[in-house]
Formats: C-alpha cells, structure tokens, sequence
C-alpha cells in the first residue's frame, strides 16, 4: 500500500492540472490519497525542486520506488525562446 509522502514512479502516461502529459518513468510524490487508495494526488518536481505538475493517478498507474530504479532527466517543454 502506498503511504502519503511517498515517491512513486508512473507506469502510464496521466495528465497534469495544468494540461502538461507526465510520462511513464515520472517520479512523483504522493501529496493526497482518495478514500479506500482508490486514486492518488502525486506531485512531480523538476531536477531545481521546483513543481512541474500535480496529476491524479490510479493505482494501477504508479508503482513503488526501487533501489534498482536509475533517476533520468527530460526537458517538459522547450519554447521559441529555448528551453525553460
């Protein structure tokens, strides 16, 4: 069972409030749980600590961080003006 404030890894692609598509692979933290774990409030960070997204995951969308698990980086967006 997953816990509140726990890291979680995205299984499936799920969209973030603001419209922006987390991706599996997507390490987040889980800042709410609905009643029974029937879905997941998760907050995603970029590599400064900054919130990139907050999204809802179902349980069968995320999975538990493992020691065997490697961190990757990737750009969210990229603007005319260059990455931001």
């Amino acid at each position: 069972m997953h816990k509140e404030h726990s890291r979680v890894i995205l299984t499936e692609a799920v969209e973030s409030d603001g419209g922006d598509l987390m991706r599996p692979g997507d390490i987040g933290v889980i800042v709410h749980i609905h009643p029974e774990g029937e879905a997941f409030v998760l907050e995603f960070f970029g590599a400064s600590g900054e919130t990139v997204g907050i999204a809802t995951a179902m349980p069968s969308q995320i999975r538990a961080v493992t020691p065997q698990d490697v961190l990757h980086a990737r750009v969210m967006k990229e603007s005319s003006a260059g990455v931001r």
